[in-house]
């Protein structure tokens, strides 16, 4: 089932995500199979807004809670808040 998932950076923590980023985007590579999309969240000029929206296929949402407690901008404390939304696409996509 599709997951959405929102992360939201903590303030002041450029300098931590930039040196997370290569191990994130490892993490993210090694898990291909789980994400339907992904990406940072930035501004219409480019500008990173702090944080991002994964779109996972996963069974459960406790299945969403770990693939996001795994990622490395969450063990090294670059995240302020995750959400996760569970449904949200079950009507319009399908694998």
């Amino acid at each position: 089932m599709p997951y959405v998932v929102e992360t939201w950076d903590k303030i002041d923590h450029q300098l931590l995500r930039k040196k997370l980023r290569q191990d994130h985007l490892d993490y993210l590579n090694q898990n291909l199979e789980l994400l339907l999309a992904c990406g940072a969240k930035l501004d219409d000029n480019g500008q990173d807004l702090g944080g991002g929206i994964y779109i996972i296929d996963v069974a459960s949402r406790e299945a969403a809670q770990k693939f996001i407690e795994q990622d490395p901008f969450y063990i090294g404390g670059a995240l302020l808040h995750k959400a996760i939304l569970e449904g949200f696409f079950s009507n319009i996509i399908s694998r």
